[in-house]
Parts: structure tokens; sequence; C-alpha cells
């Protein structure tokens, strides 16, 4: 390497770009403050849906448990099964229906706290 000056001097920065370089970083931040996610942890609608899927399922299962037990107590072969089915799928629709026009909590008058 030479010992000579080079011809052209490095640009110094101007103020322009440091001031540029804040407003960025400013903006970055706001928009990662703005895209970040609102709700921690399960959300209600996830939760209403577990819910129904809970009572949908119990309720068939346990109507056939209790119709099949129905049937062998009695020997009634089908009728005991199928009559179990119904009053199962019934009770769980209509518990279905009773958890959908209940209203959820508030979560900012601190209902449940999923963290």
């Amino acid at each position: 390497m030479s010992d000579e000056k080079p011809v052209r001097e490095p640009i110094q920065e101007d103020a322009r770009i440091d001031a540029l370089e804040a407003r960025l970083k400013a903006a970055r931040e706001r928009e990662e403050q703005r895209n970040r996610r609102q709700v921690k942890g399960v959300d209600a609608n996830y939760r209403s849906g577990d819910r129904v899927l809970a009572n949908l399922l119990g309720g068939i299962i346990g109507g056939l448990v209790i119709g099949f037990a129905v049937d062998a107590l009695f020997g009634i072969a089908p009728w005991g099964l199928l009559g179990g089915l119904f009053l199962g799928t019934g009770s769980a629709f209509r518990s279905i229906i009773l958890s959908a026009n209940t209203r959820p909590a508030d979560p900012d008058q601190g209902g449940d706290s999923d963290v």
C-alpha cells in the first residue's frame, strides 16, 4: 500500500441523513407496536368452540353409553341405544344453544385471565 493520500476525501455524514434514520427507526417501532398481536393466550372464540365440541361429543357419547346400559339391563336391544342417542343429541344441542345465548365475559373487567 502506498502512503499517499487518496484524491477524494471521505464524505462527511449529513445531519439530514441522521434525522432520516431517526425518523425511520421511530416509524418501524410504531409499525411493530401497531402490528403486535393484541390477544394473549387463548382467544374467547376458540374457547367457545372447544366448549361446543365438548358438549356435542359428551352428549352423544353419554347418551350412547346410557342407552347401551338400558339395553343390557332390560334386554330391549336397539331401542335403548337409539333412545339414548337421541336424548344425548338433544341434550347436547340444548346445551349448545344455551351457551350461545349467554354473553361472554368482558376481558377488560377481569373475567377469565388466560396468560
